[in-house]
């Protein structure tokens, strides 16, 4: 007991949450612009641009094959030689939004195609324009299918915040590893107290993708 209570006192404690709160922001940013991402070049793929739809079909395909650590590599390692300056929160929210978008608009691809063709052929029928069609019939049912997906990704996106340590990111893991740095004895409680607190904003969010889902069905 005595191990625990100096390893969570509440110096440690307000650490860990300084980091926690890094983790939630760098996640939450990358959510929402790989989300919007992933959404156009789904939908790109999905409408068989000439030449542009083969070649973003070509750019999701090598990047969905790609080690996400790699890519943590080249942001942060990479992208200064091309003359831009980043910091490890920069570096990450943009290497967790390239390879995201690129899962996620394989999941609203997917999505779109699990829609009835007879939806759109109805639309049509009714005098709606092609993209009027995929904005107001085709879009709402799809995004209700890929609710689960989507949830399940972002879940992933959260986690993989954890890769980032390996470039300074001072997200929730970096600062455990602070802690435990100045005395090993409080690793086990430190990885046990960050895996409660990953569960907990994981957990969190399938509630609200739950939500969603019932409310949308």
């Amino acid at each position: 007991m005595t191990l625990l209570a100096h390893a969570y006192s509440a110096e440690n404690i307000n650490f860990l949450f300084q980091g926690l709160w890094v983790t939630i922001k760098v996640s939450l940013i990358s959510i929402i612009l790989s989300f919007i991402f992933g959404l156009i070049f789904g939908i790109i793929r999905y409408v068989q641009f000439p030449y542009l739809s083969k070649i973003v079909g070509f750019i999701i395909d090598i990047i969905r094959n790609l080690p996400l650590l790699l890519i943590f590599f080249f942001t942060y390692f990479g992208v200064p030689e091309l003359g831009l300056r980043v910091n490890p929160v920069s570096a990450s929210i943009m290497a967790l939004v390239i390879f995201e978008s690129m899962m996620l608009a394989e999941i609203v691809r997917s999505g779109i195609l699990a829609v009835d063709p007879g939806q759109m052929e109805g639309a049509r029928a009714n005098g709606l324009t092609y993209w009027q069609a995929m904005q107001h019939i085709i879009l709402p049912q799809a995004l209700t299918k890929m609710i689960p997906p989507l949830v399940s990704q972002f879940i992933s996106l959260i986690k993989d915040t954890s890769l980032a340590t390996i470039i300074v990111l001072p997200d929730l893991l970096y600062h455990a590893q602070i802690i435990y740095s100045q005395n090993t004895t409080y690793m086990l409680p430190m990885y046990l107290m960050i895996a409660i607190m990953y569960f907990v904003v994981c957990y969190l969010l399938s509630l609200v993708a739950r939500y969603l889902e019932k409310r949308l069905a």
